[in-house]
This record gives C-alpha cells, structure tokens and sequence, in this order.
C-alpha cells in the first residue's frame, strides 16, 4: 500500500531524554477513511509525497501571511486545523489534475506530450471541457474531407504541387518553417497526392510536435499555455479547434459568453464571414492560450484536405525563438489576414461586446481584450 497524503502531529515522550515523535496520518489508497492510520515518519517510504506536504504546508503559511501573521509555536501538538485541510485539498487537487492530464494525453492525437500544473490555486480542472483533435461540425454544416485532386510531385519543393495549383507560393523552407507574410494562405498536400507522409508540404497536419504544458497563471489569467522545450522562430505551435457554428450562432453565444466573461469565439473570415470556430466547450490546448497584445503566436488560414475556402483551419505559428518556460500568446484581435480588427463584433476572435481590461502586460498593451 502506498499514502496518499496525510497531516503530521507530535507526541511528547513521557522521558525528558527521548525527543518527541512525529506521526503522520495516512490515508491508504484505495481503502476507505475508517482504515487511516498514524504512521511514524519512520515508517513511510514516500519521499516524494512528504516533500510534496512540506511544499504545500511552506505554500499556505507564506500566502497566509501575506495578510495576518502566523506561527507554529514550539509547543503545538498538532498542525492548526486551515494548514491541514489546505494540505488535503492540494492532494486531492493533484490526483485530479493528474487525472485531467492522463486523459488529455489519451485523447491527443498528436506527437506534443501534454502536461497541466497548478502551483497558484486550488482550481481544479474544467468541468465542461471535452478535447477534440479537429473540428466539430454542428448540425447543418458539413466539412467535406476529402480532396477532389492532389499533386503527383516526386519533389514538392521543386514540381508544381497543390500551392502553385491555387496560385500561391509553397509556404514553407527546407526547415520546415514558414516563409509566406501573414494573410497569406497555407495549401498544404492533401489525401489524393502522391507524395509521402515526409513531404516538406505536410506540417500543420501532422500536429502539434512539442511538449505543452496548461498552467494556472499568476496575474489573474487563469489557465494559460507555456512550451517545455525550445522552439524555432516560424514554426508551427498548434491549431485552434473548436465547434464550428455559424454566424448567427455565434451572435447568439457570443451574447451568452460575455455575461460569463468567456472569450471563444474565433470568426473564420478568410474569404466571407459564415462561420465560427467556438473553442469555449471543444478544443485543443489552443483553448487555453491566452491573448497578447504583444503576441508570440500568429494566425494563418490552411487548406488540406477540405478546399472550401469558406472552412479554413486555423494554425498558429511562433513569430520569433520562444525559449522553454515561456508562456504562448496570440493576439485575439488578430484576423486571419493578418490585420487588426477595428470593430470585434464583426471580425474580432474573439467576439466581445463588452470591453474586457487587457493583462497582458506587455509594453505596447492596448487595454483592451477587444
């Protein structure tokens, strides 16, 4: 059997030569509360789970004292009952996210390993998130995917493949990042052409390729998204994937969310404006990427097997090196053109009605969300 967690207590020896004992109450895993015990530190071959109490109890005395000072006398005999529900709560908490991210890793379809921390709160992971891979059509709306040609090239870099075929450049280099300018749109090769799975032409379909990690935020952001590893300027990141709705639907919802103070909402405006991607219940990690007003993340509109240029899929790509540790942003006023939005009722990702106050904190921050 292995702890849990638990909450130590000290018991005095009835010599004045013996030092005091400390015990640990353990709730076994898998067996029920009447079967807790309390367990000399001695006895418990954990050091990863004690290390994790320590953490957590140096956690809630340091945010306590923020407010009111707070000591643990020599003479207590026990932890102050508030430490030791805070410490059960974080346990809990951390099985739950454990949890959370076991199933987001399940449902991924992706190379990207995905991982979730929270050292900020006790928030636990979302109760109406479900993660899809691509998008979900709602009633009414079909994505067709299956393309009606594709390339023969033995070379895509040097034949006239799916690109020159709709009359733009190829969009990547030979380092599998992207040289075409914002507002250009990426064709990629689809189903029906000849060349491999290790064409230079397939990139945003093979998903996202580095570890991501949903952290909670420490500036009042919420959830937010960093990269674990190191990645190259121009690369891409991730798509943003969502229900797909329609115009009016999104007025619909977009009036919902904004009482609920959500922002999901991203318009697919390539070539019209009849379509929404809404990430707020489905979606990737992309939903819980924040906004920047000095964003490291860019917008392109892609085209693969679905050639309806009314359904573009939306990948992000990193404007500039994004080191490890660093949080991914992109702009929620960014269209798919590559322009801002002057009016985020009719163009804006984000589809807000109501102004919402800007944290980003960057030097050229516009305020506003919207």
């Amino acid at each position: 059997m292995h702890p849990q967690f638990g909450r130590p207590r000290r018991l005095n020896s009835s010599s004045e030569n013996v030092p005091d004992m400390e015990y640990y109450l353990v709730k076994w895993k898998g067996w029920p509360d009447s079967t807790n015990t309390w367990e000399p530190l001695q006895n418990l071959k954990c050091p990863l789970l004690l290390q994790q109490f320590s953490n957590d109890k140096h956690i809630y005395l340091s945010q306590v004292k923020k407010g009111k000072a707070i000591t643990l006398k020599n003479n207590n005999k026990a932890l102050k009952p508030a430490i030791a529900e805070y410490i059960v709560k974080k346990a809990k908490q951390r099985i739950a996210l454990q949890r959370w991210q076991d199933e987001l890793n399940r449902r991924k379809n992706h190379k990207g390993m995905i991982f979730v921390e929270n050292t900020v709160d006790l928030e636990g992971p979302p109760s109406d998130f479900c993660y899809i891979n691509e998008y979900k059509p709602t009633p009414g709306i079909s994505l067709v995917n299956e393309a009606t040609f594709g390339c023969s090239c033995t070379d895509c870099f040097f034949e006239k493949c799916c690109p020159a075929e709709a009359g733009v450049l190829l969009a990547y280099n030979k380092s599998q990042q992207i040289k075409i300018p914002p507002g250009t749109p990426i064709y990629e090769c689809n189903s029906r052409c000849q060349c491999g799975p290790d064409c230079p032409n397939r990139i945003v379909q093979k998903g996202t390729q580095y570890s991501l990690c949903i952290f909670r935020t420490s500036n009042g952001c919420g959830w937010g998204v960093k990269t674990l590893v190191k990645i190259k300027r121009m690369s891409f990141v991730m798509e943003y994937v969502g229900e797909v709705i329609t115009s009016e639907e999104a007025e619909r919802r977009g009036q919902l969310y904004d009482h609920r103070g959500i922002t999901y909402l991203f318009d697919l405006d390539y070539e019209s404006d009849e379509f929404t991607v809404d990430a707020a219940r489905y979606g990737n990690v992309s939903h819980f990427v924040n906004h920047s007003c000095d964003p490291n993340l860019q917008v392109f509109n892609v085209f693969i097997d679905n050639l309806d240029t009314r359904l573009p899929r939306i990948a992000l790509f990193s404007t500039r090196t994004i080191n490890a540790g660093e949080e991914l942003t992109f702009d929620y006023q960014m269209k798919g053109s590559g322009d801002i939005s002057s009016d985020s009722i009719d163009y804006s990702p984000a589809k807000k009605r109501v102004r919402t106050v800007c944290k980003c904190g960057a030097v050229t921050c516009r305020g506003y969300l919207n």
